[in-house]
């Protein structure tokens, strides 16, 4: 699995807090072994972003991404109230 960041990731990232910067990595590992961990709560978000899904990385933050093939690209995370 090969992982990408859009600009638009790459912009709001830097923006958050620390510990929530440290909790994305964290669930990236567990992300790239088991996408569909329920601690992730994997699901689609085809309204707001079509094509796209969402997993947790806090109760409230979020990473929203595309999958094509064998290629993920993050394309938006910040807190569920930013995002939608």
């Amino acid at each position: 699995m090969k992982i990408q960041y859009h600009r638009t990731f790459q912009k709001q990232f830097p923006k958050l807090p620390p510990w929530a910067q440290e909790q994305f990595y964290q669930r990236l590992e567990l992300f790239v072994q088991d996408k569909f961990n329920d601690t992730l709560n994997n699901h689609s978000v085809d309204i707001a972003y079509p094509g796209c899904r969402s997993i947790n990385i806090t109760g409230d933050y979020r990473a929203i991404f595309r999958e094509e093939n064998d290629t993920v690209t993050f394309t938006n995370i910040g807190t569920h109230s930013q995002l939608y």
